[in-house]
């Protein structure tokens, strides 16, 4: 018998960052509300059962902070992530082509990175089969910590384009 195999890809921007003087881009840390907000995406995730067995994070630091955070809400059930270079500045494409390199024994992802990156990606990924309101809504605005959930019976070397139902769009606040 051929089972389908269901996958989740998880988009989260990264928590409320900081803008200090004689800081680069890439090495801006949280602010203090970045750090108050990022353990409730962990927390949302705990509760909505989307627990990531796989994890890759932009390299800058405000996306590790964020990724510390989430992963501290995990706890046990967290995965060691994989800091890529090549999320911070990736466009759409390249972030779509370093997701498309995910085993397929990984059944939920979480990508944590930057915004507007994030937001081209999901609408890229989006099928007309995904929640409205869930694509209005970050079509909208993706602000800190807007996270996508997206479902696809593909593995991840196959997405490309409409090819996953966004299933929520959710900011802890």
């Amino acid at each position: 018998m051929n089972t389908v195999q269901r996958r989740r890809l998880i988009l989260m921007r990264h928590g409320k960052s900081d803008y200090p003087l004689g800081i680069s881009d890439h090495d801006r840390p949280l602010a203090a509300r970045g750090h108050r907000e990022a353990p409730l995406a962990g927390a949302w995730l705990v509760e909505n059962d989307l627990i990531p067995d796989y994890i890759i994070s932009s390299d800058a630091l405000r996306a590790r902070s964020t990724c510390a955070w989430v992963l501290s809400e995990l706890g046990e059930k967290g995965p060691t992530p994989y800091v890529d270079s090549r999320v911070y500045g990736a466009g759409a494409s390249a972030l779509c082509s370093i997701i498309n390199e995910v085993p397929d024994t990984v059944s939920t992802l979480l990508v944590i990175g930057h915004q507007p990156i994030l937001q081209e990606l999901a609408l890229r990924l989006a099928s007309v089969q995904s929640d409205e309101e869930a694509v209005y809504e970050l079509a909208m605005n993706y602000p800190t910590l807007g996270t996508t959930v997206l479902e696809t019976e593909l593995s991840y070397s196959h997405l490309d384009a409409r090819d996953a139902r966004v299933t929520h769009f959710h900011v802890p606040r």
